[in-house]
């Protein structure tokens, strides 16, 4: 078997007390709505997952609000040692590099990227460069490489056109990936929107017991820019309506769903191809539960991969032999990824901070647009 060097988990060593401050000074500073019954991580984020690390570049200039974020399955060579992955398209509005390959073969063997619609292009051109000069071979005497980047269109605030996104920032998002990240409107987060309000890039973790005694860690990050104001649901409560009743800067009647929103689940877990798409499919439970009916045009995709084991590029390695997590015992990890999902989701609005961009367009911050959420949300009925 190949695995991955495991660090900082919640089943075995303890996370460092810098990353653990991190956390907890920014839950009391933002008072996050809290989502779920399960316990999450000790960061309560995707880096709980042991060897997951996610880095940004954002640019913040004028009209030009976007970036690149980066998330990385372990800190080695993911062309050389592969991940199993897969992924779920709940509805295809997007234009993602990459899933092909993904469906058709069960692994990952490049980070993962975020960014903006038009900024694929030169994202998949830095990660084929920067696999090349690691494995010079790749294209000659070995295949080539599949870059995997997904996307969601921040135009709204982001001058798109500009095409801003350079390969140089594909390459600063990686060098700064770290276990203890920034989430709201950074990164790829930078100018996205939701629910008629900024959205951005969050994550969250819940820990699934599958065995007495066993317990894996499932970690979601989100790039969230999608939603209708009028569905917007936060811990079951009816969140966009209060909201709309109580501002003046509502959406339009009859405003469809649109945006995009990337989806990327992480777990310890056991679990090989087949079952990692069925857990993919476990981050639209998440989806909707905010509101969402993943709707004509809105970009909803769903990734998800395990840390517990590699697949090795040279055959002479050989495949691993790896015990899989039983069929029966995969519900926790459901639960989880759904909560993880959901929570995720909610960090990425209270995480966001209020942006100006293009054409004076101004997406405001949750907290800024209803600094009362407290108090709606201890309500017992709207």
């Amino acid at each position: 078997m190949h695995a991955p060097r495991r660090s900082g988990s919640p089943r075995g060593g303890p996370f460092t007390s810098k990353a653990v401050a991190t956390r907890t000074n920014a839950m009391e500073q933002l008072d996050l709505p809290r989502i779920g019954m399960l316990p999450a991580g000790e960061l309560d984020s995707i880096g709980d997952v042991p060897g997951v690390t996610v880095g940004h570049f954002t640019l913040a200039q004028g009209a030009r609000q976007t970036g690149v974020t980066v998330v990385r399955p372990h800190e080695g060579d993911p062309f050389r040692n592969k991940v199993p992955a897969a992924a779920t398209v709940l509805n295809g509005f997007g234009k993602s590099c990459g899933l092909i390959q993904v469906e058709e073969l069960g692994v990952l063997e490049t980070p993962i990227a975020l960014t903006n619609t038009f900024a694929v292009g030169a994202v998949a051109n830095a990660q084929i460069r920067q696999a090349i000069g690691a494995n010079p071979q790749i294209g000659r005497a070995w295949p080539t490489v599949n870059p995997l980047v997904f996307e969601c269109n921040d135009g709204y605030l982001n001058d798109i056109q500009a095409q801003a996104v350079a390969e140089a920032h594909y390459e600063q998002a990686w060098r700064s990936a770290a276990s203890v990240f920034e989430q709201g409107s950074v990164g790829a987060g930078r100018g996205m929107s939701s629910f008629g309000l900024k959205g951005g890039v969050g994550s969250a973790s819940r820990l699934a017991q599958a065995y007495p005694g066993q317990r894996y860690t499932v970690g979601a990050l989100v790039l969230s820019n999608f939603g209708r104001r009028a569905s917007m649901t936060i811990a079951g409560r009816p969140f966009g309506r209060r909201l709309a009743a109580a501002s003046h800067d509502g959406e339009p009647a009859g405003q469809p769903e649109q945006g995009s929103i990337i989806l990327v689940l992480a777990t310890d877990a056991p679990l090989d191809s087949r079952q990692l798409r069925r857990l993919s499919l476990r981050a639209g439970a998440g989806l909707a539960r905010t509101g969402s009916v993943f709707g004509h045009g809105s970009g909803d995709i769903a990734l998800a991969f395990s840390t517990a084991y590699t697949i090795p590029h040279l055959a002479e390695r050989g495949m691993p032999v790896q015990a899989m997590l039983h069929e029966t015992r995969i519900d926790a990890l459901f639960e989880a990824a759904a909560e993880a999902v959901e929570q995720a989701i909610v960090a990425a609005l209270w995480r966001a901070e209020t942006v100006a961009g293009r054409d004076g367009h101004v997406r405001r911050a949750i907290r800024e647009a209803a600094p009362q959420w407290r108090q709606w949300l201890a309500e017992t009925a709207f």
